[in-house]
């Protein structure tokens, strides 16, 4: 479909430039090709290290650089080991940021210190808290060695439910059959990762919207190697997992699940290799680019190509729904108004 539009100021207009003396000012950013809205992220972790590291604003302002210049102009960061500092929403050249707190773990269910460490009894009132302090999201670890027990459903339903109350959303790392399970039912706003879920239960997610954040990349990056270990229970069990990623993935679209593009992988600005990923399990090329970004976009508040919007935009020479390398190219890349490449 071809498009016209013009920049004022930070908000995308429908149409041509007006006319008068603003209209002949104006200057051509784009003039052909492929016009998106900004990529997104929605799960990535800029500036939080290796476990046990502190947490480095230096290396945050890095890697959200790294996000914008690839064109991923959205992202939403599920956990970091601590709370994103306020410069974040005022920085004007970096990309938008949907914060979650920090990772909220109950005992051995993460790294140790890596986020916040709270016991049962203590996780509905801190996941209430972390919401409160971020973007409204929390973000709860789920589950964590792949042979031992999840957090509990009740327990889980009672998280999400205080936090709805509070007008919060809460998201849930899940690598197990019973943690996916437990965080399907308490009716958590997305799963990250979402290994050995249930095919059983993708009418649920998509009824009460559910979405499902696979992170292919993260887990494709280390298949090969984890086929080459010595066979353990843990081994296998992640493996099993795997093998079913592909066919939960395409089984979850065509069921209407929202299913999106999360990299949780560095080096940050990698978002188009999770596009690959989705369409080798079997989404759609315009399914998966909008997992990628205008699906993602609406699914965090924000609008796409209409009037009105943001002006968030990356541009391309070519189709990256038949190519999606193409999003590794772009000729443009338009953030709050601003050309910044």
């Amino acid at each position: 479909e071809e498009r016209v539009f013009w920049i004022d100021g930070e908000v995308l207009r429908a149409g041509g430039p007006p006319g008068g003396t603003a209209g002949r000012d104006a200057e051509t950013v784009v003039d052909g090709g492929w016009l998106l809205p900004g990529l997104v992220d929605v799960h990535t972790h800029p500036g939080a290290p290796d476990p046990g590291a502190p947490f480095d604003e230096g290396l945050l302002r890095r890697q959200l650089g790294e996000h914008r210049d690839a064109g991923v102009l959205a992202v939403r960061t599920p956990g970091t080991s601590q709370r994103m500092p306020a410069w974040v929403e005022e920085e004007p050249e970096l990309p938008r940021v949907t914060s979650a707190g920090r990772w909220l773990a109950t005992p051995g269910r993460f790294f140790p210190g890596f986020g916040r460490d709270v016991s049962e009894a203590e996780l509905v009132r801190a996941a209430v808290e972390e919401a409160a302090a971020s973007s409204g999201w929390c973000k709860v670890v789920g589950d964590w060695a792949l042979d031992e027990p999840a957090v509990p459903q009740a327990l889980l339903t009672s998280v999400v439910e205080a936090v709805h109350a509070a007008g919060g959303k809460v998201a849930v790392h899940c690598q197990t059959a019973e943690g996916t399970r437990n965080a399907v039912l308490a009716g958590a706003d997305s799963l990250e990762h979402g290994m050995h879920l249930d095919p059983a239960l993708l009418d649920r997610m998509a009824a009460q919207g559910t979405a499902f954040v696979p992170t292919l990349s993260v887990f494709g990056s280390k298949a090969d190697a984890m086929r080459a270990r010595e066979p353990s229970l843990r081994r296998d069990l992640w493996l099993a997992g795997w093998d079913t990623m592909f066919s939960n993935v395409r089984a979850a679209h065509e069921a209407g699940v929202t299913v999106l593009a999360g990299t949780d992988s560095f080096p940050c600005g990698t978002v188009a290799g999770e596009m690959d990923w989705l369409v080798r399990a079997g989404l759609p090329a315009h399914a998966a680019l909008g997992a990628a970004s205008w699906t993602a976009r609406a699914w965090l508040g924000l609008p796409g190509l209409v009037d009105g919007a943001p002006a968030d935009l990356v541009a391309y020479a070519d189709d990256p729904t038949q190519d999606p390398a193409v999003l590794n190219r772009p000729g443009r890349i338009v953030l709050r108004g601003r050309v910044v490449r």
